[in-house]
């Protein structure tokens, strides 16, 4: 049996309790609901929830309201209102210890990765590729790779995409076709990840995933991702979170099951993540969550409605909150329907009903036993979170950031040698060889100048050489005197006594 108190979630009124029992969080999990039906203090109470049993969390912010989770709470009459009623009060109100991250720098620390590590697949879904489009950009990183080029930055792929154009015809035998076309709305897809400030995701020093599996004083730090600014580049939102992923997959060795998670991630407006997303891609995202819970990495999906999300990875999804949803137009009645299937049936309870009838911060709730199995659906009350609701004021949010002891070391960029530097480099050192190779130009006027009869020519002797010596003359001599004649007796008789003087003296025209 674990040791590790199970975490309180919900509660009935004078019901029983609904826990989440820690081995059981690495089974994933999805929070669901309507705008404004309390989807995120349910996020905000079961971050706090796993923090106090040790377990970092990552969480997207998306509205700015998480960063309350920082500080403790108290003085909400809502708050205070619900745990009586739960039979929870008096609460003991704190925060958890915080990291605030920022892809722009403006309201965290700088979280950036490189180009290399971001890759060719989801780069190409960033940029809005299409597939012979995603295949050169393909093209582009195995000829850096091959040839021990570092791709870090958004100039690196910019150097390296404008080499790979340079010699395309080169490269077309070992590794494929590149086209100026497609080369060109690579070249125009940065220029508008640009624009919206996704170069600032691209450099050194790139995350370290384990710095986000910090625990201070037996608590686990929650990692928070200002997204409010973020998430209007809908795309750069969604390829970061699905990097992230994809890097702790990666990175984390395997652990099997364990008491508890080595980290939960939660994603807010999961949807985006699959949304336009090209098969290659979605069948990725759907591997990486089917086997990163044998890292110990728990993921909960955030969205307003299940299916959102694909059916592949709903699936995966063992532990459930889901709040109310509206069912005004016969397409939400069938979201309906579709969401109350996806629980284990509760004789006493009729699920489709209960979804349109569920008030704020009530919700159905179904968590895996220890066996695995999913609990019959319950309707419950959420638990409240004992840290602030809301966002944090300026001052507050400065002081917890520089309170970050990684603050230090992911506040400066840096910008090493890599593909940029090496081919300019590469560049000048063909520049000066080039220039040799070719004739000054004083050499060449003087080889234009040289007559043709002092250039030894294939199959003549000396003879011969000196018998061309003496047409150049007659010829010189010939131009001089028709020139004389054509004055006199005009351009087009000249021209006529010109070539029948030639003609006469060399067999032929001239």
């Amino acid at each position: 049996m674990s040791s590790i108190a199970p975490l309180l979630v919900g509660k009935r009124p004078g019901g029983p309790e609904i826990h989440l029992l820690p081995a059981m969080a690495n089974r994933h999990g999805l929070v669901a609901g309507a705008t404004g039906t309390g989807k995120t203090v349910t996020l905000q109470a079961m971050a706090e929830a796993f923090s106090r049993i040790g377990v970092p969390v990552f969480a997207a912010d998306v509205k700015g309201d998480l960063a309350g989770i920082s500080q403790p709470g108290g003085g909400n009459a809502k708050v205070e209102a619900r745990a009586a009623e739960l039979g929870l009060a008096p609460l003991a109100y704190s925060g958890a210890p915080v990291a605030l991250w920022d892809v722009y720098g403006e309201l965290g620390s700088p979280v950036r990765t490189t180009v290399s590590e971001m890759g060719p697949l989801l780069l190409a879904r960033l940029l809005g590729l299409n597939e012979t489009q995603a295949g050169v950009l393909g093209i582009v990183f195995r000829v850096a790779d091959d040839e021990g080029l570092l791709l870090l930055d958004l100039k690196d792929l910019r150097a390296m995409l404008e080499d790979v154009a340079a010699r395309a015809k080169d490269l077309t035998t070992s590794y494929g076709r590149v086209t100026a076309a497609s080369v060109g709305a690579i070249q125009r897809g940065l220029l508008t990840l640009e624009e919206q400030g996704g170069d600032r995701l691209f450099g050194e020093p790139a995350l370290d995933v384990h710095d986000l599996m910090r625990v201070d004083g037996g608590r686990g730090v929650v990692n928070l991702l200002a997204s409010e600014k973020l998430f209007r580049a809908p795309k750069l939102y969604a390829t970061f979170l699905l990097w992230l992923l994809s890097e702790l997959f990666e990175q984390l060795p395997e652990a099997g099951d364990l008491e508890k998670p080595k980290l939960v991630l939660f994603f807010d407006e999961a949807h985006l993540l699959f949304e336009d997303a090209p098969d290659a891609l979605r069948e990725k995202i759907e591997q990486v969550v089917r086997l990163i819970r044998s890292k110990a990495v728990g993921v909960y999906f955030v969205t307003q409605n299940p299916t959102d999300l694909p059916d592949d990875v709903l699936g995966q999804l063992g532990n459930r909150v889901q709040h109310a949803l509206r069912a005004f137009t016969p397409r939400d009645q069938k979201a309906v329907r579709a969401a109350a299937e996806t629980f284990r049936p509760n004789p006493g309870l009729d699920v489709k009903q209960a979804i349109v009838e569920l008030g704020v911060g009530e919700a159905l709730v179904s968590f895996l036993d220890a066996k695995g199995m999913p609990t019959p659906v319950e309707r419950a009350l959420v638990c409240p979170p004992v840290s602030r609701i809301g966002a944090l004021g300026a001052d507050e949010r400065a002081r917890v950031v520089q309170a970050s002891p990684l603050r230090v070391k992911y506040a400066q960029a840096v910008d090493r040698e890599s593909a940029y530097e090496m081919l300019r480099a590469r560049a000048e050192r063909a520049a000066p060889d080039a220039t040799a190779e070719r004739p000054a130009p004083a050499a060449r006027r003087e080889t234009r100048a040289e007559p043709r009869a002092e250039r030894p020519a294939a199959g003549r002797g000396a003879g011969s050489q000196r018998q061309t010596a003496g047409e150049a003359m007659l010829k010189s001599a010939a131009r001089s005197l028709g020139t004389e004649v054509g004055r006199q007796l005009g351009g087009r008789v000249g021209a006529k006594i010109l070539r029948g003087l030639l003609g006469s003296l060399f067999g032929g025209r001239s």
